[in-house]
């Protein structure tokens, strides 16, 4: 997942209209506002590499004067630009735009790390109270007439034939019609009662989804469920040992913990043999947000779908998801829904016959159970070791963290010709002890590119999952911008002294977030909002780089045993490549299920809508299979309810999973396969370098020469064609 940039949930209404790179140049103000130069989170960033954050002078205690501080300056460097009197220009008025927000972006750059990585009660206070003034600075942007005016007059000036003065190139072009569809989209032409109400939802949405976010951290901070030795029947040594540091980290020394995130949950329903505490620490984790007390997000849900629904209303839109999508690659919401439609029958065909499979290995050993969705991943490891001979925990011993990580660094050389090298500690801050970072550079020219920041292991006051987001984004139109990147993850962290072992699944996230972070490091934009991807584009980039775990030099070269550093065998390698569509039913099946509803909430009429029994209604109608549960259900699904960056865009990685699998075909089909230099070049110039300056479709295409195959999606899950779908493309459902 990318924050948005993918990305601070927290920050997203107020970040929807700050059209800004934040660290351009700065605007000379008329007014006498003095920086306050005492705080360290408005201050230049100073230091290597082009100047770094400071991570380890900040403080809770400076972000709130931060930002309102930098609020403050931001909005006066926003009037000087909407009160210029000399008639509207490209330079003037949107150039001046991108060069607006410095200090406010190095203050969200550090408020993004409290909210994400090292949250507090203390900053969460702070975070409830700035929310809806952060809502109120946004809502002055974008309701700003003045500001508005002169964008319009630059926009409508791009649209003359022939173009008046000297024409725009296309990046410029591209940059104008984003800036003024952005603004038209959250409301500057609506009439003075209309901008009043859409800036009052604004501020109360903001409020709502800083509580949900933190009553989902709450629930994952509040419950862990404790194991004694007896416990701990059919658990590996190295998680053994990393639940046993868990638990000494909480002061329950002799005990082992199994906290309530993914990473720490999946590998115990997976291996434990324990189901009475399979179940419990199954239904701890699926009910976050759910407990009926004052965390429980049920209420927010439906609060913030009523505003959504009115807000869009006042702009002429039936529902949140026609407006939200009419910049997206899919257009409208039916495109969306007929993709996900076209998928869900295959899956949910393909759960009946993986829960068959594993209801005979239950009959067989004379378990005497009913497969129940706590049992799905530990029979469906049992079902993988009968029918392949494939033991995952066998495959984790292979799967070292740190050689992991070197075979990203391979795989990034060979594509896009960079070199990692380590940054010794100390020499660039770092927000905590277990950050890294290492600089990187072009392995031909030596030119410096930026600086990749990696926070890897779960901790309290962390938000649960895996994300990837920037802290600097590249830009050239002030002077070429290195790039600060980060990927962010939580695995366990191990007992001192022993590897970080992960599954496959684990280790394929990992390459996906680091296919953000190279996303952002090949950049090759002018100007920073043109910097990321629409939201069912987005995830292709990562989506496609999972696919270089399975080639063979970085099975042959990285992917080795942690105790004797021998190779995988070659024989477990075919077993992991034939066993590679094995339980597609549940992993399509438990995203597609999250993706559906996301969809369906925002299309529902909100009015009287009771969000626990909508989930439960909605599943049943969608013949849900009962021995699984969405990948996040509504409680907890911050994806869509902490902010607005995946609201109705849930399905986005589905859209990008065709064209991972469409380009997958390509490269599968290409001399030397995925490390074909011809198609490599092409992926980085036409995929990733141009980034927002190019449409989404019209770049596929100049890498593809058409668009991208839904079927070749149904071929990479091992799911039967579809008749009906077969050889259609993207292209062909948008219009």
């Amino acid at each position: 997942m990318t924050l948005p940039n993918t990305s601070i949930f927290a920050l997203s209404i107020c970040a929807l209209i700050l059209l800004s790179g934040f660290h351009p140049k700065k605007i000379t103000l008329d007014s006498n506002y003095l920086t306050d130069t005492t705080n360290v989170l408005l201050q230049e960033w100073t230091g290597p590499y082009g100047g770094v954050p400071a991570f380890d002078e900040m403080t809770v205690e400076a972000v709130k004067p931060a930002l309102e501080q930098g609020m403050a300056m931001s909005l006066e460097e926003i009037n000087a630009i909407a009160n210029n009197p000399e008639e509207p220009t490209f330079e003037n008025t949107i150039v001046a735009m991108e060069r607006a927000g410095e200090e406010l972006g190095r203050v969200f750059t550090y408020y993004g790390i409290y909210s994400s990585n090292r949250s507090s009660p203390e900053f969460r206070e702070v975070q409830q109270e700035m929310a809806p003034k952060l809502s109120e600075y946004s809502s002055k942007i974008s309701q700003n007439e003045a500001l508005f005016k002169r964008i319009k007059a630059v926009y409508e000036k791009t649209q003359q034939t022939p173009l008046g003065g000297t024409p725009l190139e296309d990046d410029q072009q591209r940059l104008v019609e984003l800036i003024y569809k952005q603004f038209q989209m959250n409301g500057a032409e609506l009439d003075e009662e209309k901008k009043k109400r859409y800036a009052e939802i604004n501020k109360e949405l903001s409020k709502l989804y800083t509580q949900f976010s933190n009553n989902v951290l709450a629930d994952e901070e509040g419950y862990v469920t404790y194991l004694s030795e007896d416990q701990l029947s059919g658990l590996s040594e190295p998680l053994v040992n990393a639940y046993a540091k868990a638990a000494a980290d909480r002061d329950k020394e002799g005990m082992y913990a199994v906290t309530n995130t993914r990473s720490s949950m999946d590998p115990f329903l997976t291996y434990s043999d324990e189901r009475d505490l399979r179940e419990k620490v199954w239904r701890t984790y699926y009910s976050r947000g759910d407990n009926g007390d004052e965390h429980d997000n049920n209420k927010i849900i439906e609060e913030i779908l009523k505003l959504r629904k009115e807000r869009v209303g006042l702009l002429g839109y039936d529902n949140y998801a026609e407006w939200r999508l009419q910049d997206r690659m899919a257009k409208t919401p039916e495109n969306a829904m007929e993709l996900m439609n076209a998928v869900w029958l295959a899956a949910i065909a393909r759960v009946a016959e993986e829960v068959e499979d594993m209801q005979a290995v239950a009959d067989a050993q004379g378990d005497d159970i009913t497969i129940k969705p706590w049992d799905y991943r530990h029979y469906a490891e049992k079902v993988r070791q009968q029918k392949y001979d494939l033991d995952s925990d066998k495959v984790k011993e292979y799967l070292q963290l740190d050689k992991l990580r070197e075979a990203m660094f391979f795989v990034a050389g060979e594509l896009f010709n960079y070199d990692f090298t380590p940054v010794p500690d100390g020499e660039v801050p770092v927000f905590h002890e277990d950050v890294k970072v290492w600089e990187v550079t072009d392995k031909t020219s030596g030119e410096h590119i930026g600086l990749w920041y990696l926070d890897p292991f779960a901790r309290t006051g962390k938000r649960s999952g895996a994300w990837a987001t920037t802290y600097r984004r590249h830009a050239t139109f002030d002077g070429k911008k290195t790039v600060l990147g980060s990927n962010n993850s939580n695995f366990v962290k191990p007992a001192p002294g022993e590897p970080v072992l992960v599954s496959w699944d684990d280790a394929t996230t990992f390459f996906h977030e680091f296919g953000h972070a190279l996303h952002y490091f090949s950049s090759e934009v002018r100007y920073p909002t043109l910097n990321g991807a629409v939201r069912d584009y987005v995830e292709f980039q990562s989506q496609l780089l999972e696919r270089w775990l399975s080639t063979d030099p970085v099975i042959e070269n990285y992917l080795v045993h942690y105790e004797t550093g021998e190779p995988m065998p070659q024989e477990l390698v075919n077993k992991i490549k034939k066993a590679a569509t094995f339980n597609q039913g549940f992993a399509t099946t438990e995203y597609l299920a999250s993706a559906l509803m996301d969809m369906k909430l925002h299309l529902a009429d909100p009015e009287n809508l009771d969000a626990d029994q909508f989930e439960k209604e909605t599943l049943a109608a969608m013949n849900m299979p009962e021995e699984l549960v969405m990948r996040h259900r509504t409680p907890h699904f911050s994806h869509v309810f902490s902010g607005e960056g995946y609201a109705t865009a849930y399905y986005g990685y589905m859209w990008a999973d065709v064209l991972t699998a469409d380009a997958t075909e390509a490269f599968d089909k290409a001399p030397n396969g995925f490390y074909n230099k011809e198609l490599a070049d092409k992926m980085v110039k036409y995929l990733f370098a141009p980034q927002n300056s190019v449409e989404a479709s019209e770049a596929y295409r100049q890498f593809r020469g058409r668009d991208a195959q839904i079927d070749a999606l149904m071929r990479d899950r091992g799911f039967p064609e579809n008749t009906e779908t077969r050889h259609r493309s993207l292209e062909d459902g948008r219009n």
